[in-house]
């Protein structure tokens, strides 16, 4: 039973496997063709194998016949070097025919140069490795060689374009057509090493624009005129520098396969020419002329004549620029023609109509243009120039008949002078002062007469510029000349920038008190003030687009404003208020000043210190002339709180520093320098400074003194009680603060009275915290803190084994004010002093002698009851049953 159940299995498995192997069926598939390939160029034939059974790397044989019941002839294996016919076996070795593995089951035939001979069927052969023969072990496709007919033949294009215009790449592309196959043409341009497709026409009769060239193709900058027998023309509309190169044009042959895939079999490119685009700007050429006059640069003319101005343009590709023409006049447009023919007039506002003449331009011709000014004035004058913008549409035009323009040169003709003859202004000026200041601070007015004016043109006005020079040894050296201010002819004032400050505040003014006379105040007048002071006055006219134009200009005589100055002193005198003596005490003094030759002054003070008369100097405190308070760089941040500088006085300062440490000890002084203002509100002005006399902070550094003592309210102890014994410190000298002190004390023990070997029990120290050394005792220690100088030391639970002699040392920490840190001072030892723990006799004895009487009295009490007990039993009556004599026959009758 059981083997006819295996055999059933075997069986079952058997024929699964069978079925499985059913399954798989090999499959060898190569390139779809025919295959239409050109003579000398390079071809591909691909191979694969699938539902193939053994290894995964599969091998294959190439086979070819040139028809297809002819003999085969072996080409090349991946197996079998030595597989290829004697008539190809060089090619082989040449590497003419190879054989390329692209995966384990896909290979690659590859022919270098392929040659009409090739021609034929191709069979892709694999050697089985299957456990069962089935499916196909090769396949076939059919490979056509046809010749290279393929025929590029481009036209030159000129070698220099002008911008703007177009330019036309022309090339003849043809083959024979024997097979079905397909052209394609391409125009490309390189510059330097990179090259870039323009346009792409084929092979399926589709245009392609490259990547920069689309947005222009799309605009109709470019297009592709097809002409007949394979001539081609690339046209590309007004070409700017961009379009600089080396042209090419490429021409490709195709063939179309299975399954739709188009297969370049052959190209060829041609260098078309090199082209360059001539700029606009190094055409075009701009005149400007008279036209009564044409070679005169210069024109005179009287009032009321008509100006007549021409425009002349000349450029290499002028019928391809739209010109914007503007006509400028001293540097200002005055008139511009736009590229769409729209004339737009610069002039000002209605208001000036009858201060200038009409201008008017207009287009006489191909490059021409006539400006025409009517009934000029003096104002007219100048220098007249023409200006030119040429402008090239980029691209097609849209839909809405626009396109983009973009600006390609601009030049500007050579000036040409123009003037209209006219009478200047004449006038009289005359420079006198209103009030003189004979000492610094005073009021000072100058005044600036303006008389016997004439020719001044209805609507004219009159402006004024003051300058003041230094005397000789007073501000510059040497002596300059600056700019205090001026008023135009429209009243509007333009300070100079050394005085800007002082207009602005109010301290200096320039004003028009009459139509015809101007001046110069001072409020308080300074001693770089002193010097020489001109007025300039200036007449203004309206010119012919409104504006106002200076037409004359005429200085004053010098006048020399001086005074006998007296030069302003201070002193300042520092002394003591309080002294430190010690370290942490109070040190101030003051400064008091004294003034001679100063009006009304703010001060601003600087305590400086220096630890010797040869150290640097430190600032240690500020104080501004207007009370604003600041500390020094040499100031410690944590001790500003101690630093106090006042204004104790009209003219007395108090500097304080409290608690003064070492690093304070040195020189002290006050330097002082006095400030005027020229009126309330505006910026101090520096006068003049001094120093004090200097202040010796110096004192010597004492620290506290300490004693220490020990003591205890009995000398002698019983067992288990507590004994406490105190360690009292005190202080004298510079006693510091209740919170600038801490002790570490430390409690010693020796068994013998007067013995040297010691041993440490317990310490606290300065933070306060408790440690407890290891005792053979069984009593416990603790230390109680009294007060500051007081410590306690409690001894709980005493033994005989705490007997002996006990002291203590402590180390103080004081907070010094002298140094502001934490110091250490000397140990300190106390006397010692013996502790007792009597041995009571009474008391060691009580409880023994009360355990014994009770253990006897219990034991006697047992005693007598466990003698009654037995009485009892032993003094029972019993009768007494005799014992058989004849035990022999007693055991024989049993």
């Amino acid at each position: 039973m059981r083997g006819t159940k295996m055999e059933n299995c075997l069986f079952t498995v058997a024929f699964g496997l069978s079925m499985l192997g059913g399954c798989l069926a090999r499959v060898v598939t190569v390139s779809p063709g025919p295959l239409i390939r050109v003579e000398g160029q390079p071809v591909s034939i691909r191979c694969d194998v699938n539902d193939y059974g053994g290894p995964r790397e599969q091998d294959f044989e190439w086979m070819m016949s040139r028809d297809t019941n002819g003999q085969r002839i072996k080409i090349i294996s991946t197996f079998d070097a030595s597989y290829s016919h004697p008539s190809l076996s060089k090619r082989v070795a040449s590497g003419d025919i190879s054989v390329v593995r692209l995966l384990d089951n896909e290979v690659e035939l590859k022919i270098a140069e392929v040659k009409q001979l090739d021609a034929g069927f191709y069979w892709c052969q694999t050697p089985s490795t299957d456990s069962v023969i089935s499916g196909n072990y090769e396949a076939q496709v059919q490979l056509t060689v046809i010749p290279n007919t393929l025929k590029v033949l481009p036209q030159t294009p000129p070698t220099v374009v002008p911008e703007g215009s177009d330019l036309t790449l022309s090339c003849n592309v043809t083959r024979e057509l024997t097979h079905p196959t397909y052209l394609s043409v391409t125009w490309s341009v390189k510059r330097g090493a990179t090259s870039e497709d323009i346009l792409i026409f084929g092979p399926q009769g589709d245009v392609v624009a490259g990547p920069k060239f689309a947005r222009r193709y799309a605009d109709g900058g470019i297009r592709l005129v097809p002409g007949k027998n394979g001539l081609f023309e690339l046209v590309i509309s007004r070409v700017t520098s961009s379009d600089e190169g080396i042209y090419e044009c490429n021409g490709t042959e195709w063939t179309h396969e299975k399954p739709g895939k188009w297969i370049k079999i052959v190209e060829s490119t041609k260098e078309m020419g090199t082209v360059s685009v001539t700029p606009t700007g190094q055409s075009l050429s701009v005149k400007a002329s008279s036209s009564s006059s044409p070679s005169s640069t210069a024109l005179l003319l009287s009032p009321g004549n008509t100006l007549t101005l021409l425009c002349s343009v000349a450029a290499d590709n002028l019928p391809a620029l739209a010109l914007e023409v503007t006509w400028l006049a001293d540097g200002r447009d005055i008139i511009t023609m736009e590229r769409s023919g729209v004339v737009v007039s610069n002039a000002s506002s209605s208001g000036a109509q009858g201060k200038r003449g009409q201008a008017s331009l207009e287009r006489t011709g191909a490059g021409e243009y006539r400006l025409a000014v009517r009934g000029v004035s003096g104002e007219d004058g100048g220098v007249y120039a023409c200006r030119i913008r040429a402008f090239i549409e980029k691209g097609g035009r849209s839909a809405g008949g626009g396109g983009r323009w973009h600006m390609a040169a601009e030049k500007t003709s050579s000036p040409l002078t123009v003037k209209v003859s006219q009478i200047k202004p004449s006038f009289t000026l005359t420079l006198e002062p209103v009030l003189s200041a004979q000492m610094t601070a005073e009021p000072t007015e100058l005044a600036c007469h303006v008389t016997n004016i004439t020719h001044l043109p209805l609507g004219g006005r009159l402006g004024v510029s003051w300058e003041h020079t230094t005397l000789p040894g007073i501000g510059d050296d040497p002596q300059t000349s600056h700019p205090i201010g001026s008023l135009d002819g429209h009243g509007n004032l333009l300070p100079g920038s050394m005085y800007s400050d002082r207009l602005k505040s109010g301290a200096l003014s320039l004003t028009r008190v009459q139509p015809n006379t101007f001046k110069l105040r001072f409020l308080r007048t300074q001693e770089i003030d002193m010097g020489q002071y001109v007025c300039t006055v200036s007449a203004w006219s309206m010119n012919s687009q409104g504006d106002l134009v200076k037409a004359a200009e005429h200085q004053s005589s010098p006048q020399t404003v001086q005074w006998v100055t007296k030069r302003p002193s201070l002193n300042v005198v520092a002394k003591h208020i309080r002294e430190a003596s010690v370290g942490g005490a109070t040190f101030e003094m003051s400064c008091t000043v004294a003034t001679e030759n100063l009006g009304e002054v703010g001060y601003s003070v600087l305590i400086q210190s220096q630890d010797s008369l040869e150290s640097s100097v430190r600032t240690i405190m500020t104080l501004s002339p207007d009370n604003v308070l600041q500390h020094g760089g040499a100031t410690d941040p944590n001790r500003r709180d101690s630093l106090v500088l006042t204004k104790s006085g009209p003219t007395e300062f108090r500097f304080r520093l409290a608690g003064v440490q070492l690093s304070d000890r040195g020189y002290y002084w006050c330097d002082i320098t006095a400030w005027t203002k020229q009126q309330p509100g505006q910026a101090w002005t520096r006068s003049t400074s001094a120093e004090s006399n200097k202040i010796k902070i110096d004192f010597q550094e004492n620290g506290p003194s300490f004693t220490i003592a020990i003591q205890s309210d009995v000398s002698s102890v019983y067992p288990w009680e507590t004994a406490k014994m105190e360690c009292s410190l005190s202080v004298s000298g510079s006693s510091p603060k209740t919170d600038d002190l801490a002790y570490e004390v430390r409690w010693f023990f020796t068994r013998l009275r007067g013995g040297e070997t010691t041993i440490q029990v317990a310490s606290v120290d300065r933070f306060g915290v408790l440690k407890r050394e290891a005792r053979n005792s069984s009593s416990d220690i603790s230390i109680e803190r009294k007060d500051t100088h007081t410590y306690i030391l409690n001894i709980h639970g005493t033994q005989d084994s705490d007997s002996g002699e006990y002291h203590c040392i402590a180390t103080p920490w004081y907070l010094s004010a002298s140094t502001g840190a934490w110091t250490q001072a000397g140990e300190l030892t106390s006397p010692r002093i013996f502790l007792t723990v009597r041995f009571a006799v009474w008391e060691s004895l009580k409880l023994p002698l009360l355990y014994g009487v009770s253990a006897s009295i219990g034991v006697g009490l047992f005693s007598l009851v466990l003698g009654l007990v037995c009485a009892q039993c032993c003094c029972r009556n019993t009768t007494h049953t005799p014992r058989s004599r004849n035990k022999l026959m007693d055991l024989e009758m049993d």
